[in-house]
């Protein structure tokens, strides 16, 4: 009789989708996709399977846009707009140059203040040996932007090539306000300036804010707070605000997704009428990764995964099969290894945690894991698959 032993284990496919516009019914089109994918490419759907969409398809469907004077507006209204601190930014001119050139609309000077030596999300502004070499100690040191040039000149980003010191300063200037710039980390730095403060970290905006609260600034809000609602019928996002919101054209930008879960719900139904199979559905955006060369982390959204299905919530239970080889089946090999290891599998615990036969297996969210995977497979360029579908992500060494 022939061997019919699953040989292959985790396999994750870009889905071509046709170009999604403001208005398309997402659900529809996912669904079909996938199926259509699965007959052409002769593969079968099963049960958790795992249907991820990519967030920009999803804002666009939803047609969650904002434009430059929107943001404008909201910044004078809820800052004052007269100096405003605008602390923490990461360096990006697609994720963040525009909601700058929005921010800046809405007051008459901004105080720039950049973390150094690079940014929330790793893109350098200066080398640690570089600041070693100055004697300067980030952690307590404040630069005026004199100091940093005198120190450390001109430092263009590695992969754009772009100096961001200077192009923020430039694109403040051409939006009508005045510009200072400073290097700091101590959120505090910036209330020698102003007592108004938009914080722009992503990760750490809830410490920034409580820090500038109890030093006494008058006035803190982060990105999440600007466009947290409507303005003049404006797109916006109620949980994150201007948080993982992306340029879409010179003078307006798509926000992140809201109010998903229906649509992964609905398109779980669909799957489940059409071929019986119970797959879970996510809506992803940027992988939790770091780049070993230029020293990124990948995360610039407020979430890998904003809306998912029940069955998403939670870590992985996995033992590490080379210690349990190494260790406790170390005289085994062979047929008797292979079902030593099955039944350990099949008689693990629920809850693995502490175990030495887990340790180095990833306790990181399901969401977190499987929307790294998706990001690296869908790319961010011309691949035109922003539907992943992943198969047996929770299979093990014992499924046939």
């Amino acid at each position: 009789m022939e061997n019919t032993e699953r040989r292959v284990g985790t396999v994750s496919r870009g889905i071509r989708c046709p170009i999604i516009r403001e208005g398309d019914d997402l659900s529809v089109i996912v669904t079909e996709s996938v199926l259509e994918a699965a007959e052409s490419e002769g593969f079968s759907l099963r049960d958790r399977d795992v249907i991820a969409i990519t967030e920009s398809v999803v804002a666009r469907s939803q047609g969650n846009y904002a434009t430059v004077d929107d943001i404008a507006a909201d910044v004078k209204a809820k800052l004052g707009g007269e100096t405003v601190g605008v602390i923490f930014p990461i360096l990006s001119r697609n994720r963040f140059a525009i909601c700058l050139r929005g921010i800046a609309k809405g007051a008459k000077k901004i105080v720039l203040m950049l973390s150094y030596p690079s940014d929330e999300v790793g893109n350098e502004l200066v080398s640690l040996d570089a600041l070693d070499e100055a004697g300067i100690d980030p952690y307590s040191d404040v630069l005026t932007l004199e100091k940093y040039r005198a120190l450390f000149g001109e430092n263009r980003h590695p992969f754009t090539g772009v100096d961001y010191v200077a192009y923020y300063g430039d694109l403040i200037r051409e939006c009508g306000a005045e510009v200072e710039i400073i290097f700091a980390n101590q959120p505090t730095a910036i209330l020698a300036y102003t007592k108004n403060v938009l914080t722009c970290d992503i990760h750490t905006r809830k410490r920034t804010k409580r820090i500038l609260k109890k030093a006494g600034a008058e006035i803190v809000l982060g990105l999440d707070d600007i466009l947290n609602a409507p303005v003049n019928g404006s797109g916006c996002n109620e949980a994150y605000g201007l948080l993982g919101s992306n340029k879409s054209t010179e003078e307006k930008i798509k926000l992140f997704p809201r109010n998903a879960k229906p649509l992964v719900e609905a398109i779980q139904k669909k799957i489940a009428e059409k071929t019986g199979r119970h797959v879970e559905v996510m809506v992803y955006g940027d992988g939790a990764f770091k780049d070993p060369q230029g020293k990124i982390w990948e995360l610039a959204d407020p979430v890998v995964s904003p809306f998912y299905t029940d069955g998403l919530v939670g870590t992985p239970n996995e033992l590490k099969l080379k210690y349990l080889a190494d260790n406790d089946f170390k005289n085994l090999s062979g047929t008797a290894l292979k079902e030593a290891i099955s039944a350990s599998i099949r008689a693990k615990d629920g809850d693995l945690k502490g175990s030495m036969a887990s340790q180095g297996t990833t306790p990181r969210q399901l969401t977190d894991l499987i929307g790294s995977l998706c990001d690296l497979t869908s790319g961010s360029g011309d691949k035109g698959t922003p539907v992943v579908l992943v198969q047996g992500y929770f299979d093990n060494y014992t499924n046939e």
